[in-house]
């Protein structure tokens, strides 16, 4: 995928806030501190365009970024941080539901795991609600160049199982490498219905 431009569009907490429903989008998702941000860097290879921290839950709002005038990104607020009040994780969680359940411009979600945990109900329940609403999945295993080559394996099958999703439905994607990064854009691209689509990698990289 070249990348001639990538901007940000806005934020949003709800569907007032959103952006005209002009053009495909693909949502980002995942816990707090997975990588997010940097999967979205690194994919439309620019440094800053979404911020990173060190800081888990600092990402509270949709934000929505521009990607070559042809479609958008969505950066979800991560989940699953401990030190978030209760009160803040159920307006996050009906933000995000409202956004998924109601977008008609959505094509897919891209999924975010650290590959050195174990998915929780969390992660499970999330993939089994976009299945019941047939809205594409993209699970994608960050810092997998932090695990040996035997051990991502060990990693893939773990979560495969924790999951109900078979090795082929899965991407292990290293920032640092770019490791899986060309699979990564083929799913995007296939939720996208892009033209340079070439169908589904037949390993490493299907839709769920």
């Amino acid at each position: 995928m070249i990348i001639k431009s990538a901007t940000f569009t806005i934020s949003a907490t709800q569907p007032s806030n959103y952006p005209p429903e002009d053009l495909p989008e693909i949502a980002f998702a995942g816990r707090s501190n997975v990588g997010k941000s940097t999967l979205i860097n690194k994919l439309v290879n620019r440094k800053h365009l979404v911020k990173t921290s060190s800081t888990p839950g600092r990402t509270q709002l949709l934000n929505f970024f521009n990607i070559n005038d042809a479609f958008l990104f969505v950066d979800l607020p991560g989940y699953g941080y401990a030190k978030v009040p209760e009160r803040v994780k159920k307006d996050w969680g009906k933000m995000i539901e409202t956004y998924l359940s109601t977008r008609s411009t959505l094509k897919g979600v891209v999924l975010i795991l650290d590959i050195r945990r174990t998915p929780q109900a969390e992660e499970h329940n999330f993939l089994a609600w976009l299945n019941t609403r047939g809205i594409p999945a993209v699970v994608v295993l960050t810092k997998a160049d932090k695990l040996s080559k035997t051990n991502q394996k060990k990693q893939v099958q773990a979560i495969e199982n924790a999951l109900g999703l078979h090795p082929d439905q899965m991407i292990c994607f290293s920032a640092k490498t770019r490791q899986g990064l060309d699979a990564v854009w083929q799913a995007v691209s296939y939720c996208l219905e892009l033209p340079e689509k070439n169908g589904l990698p037949e390993k490493n990289g299907d839709l769920s």
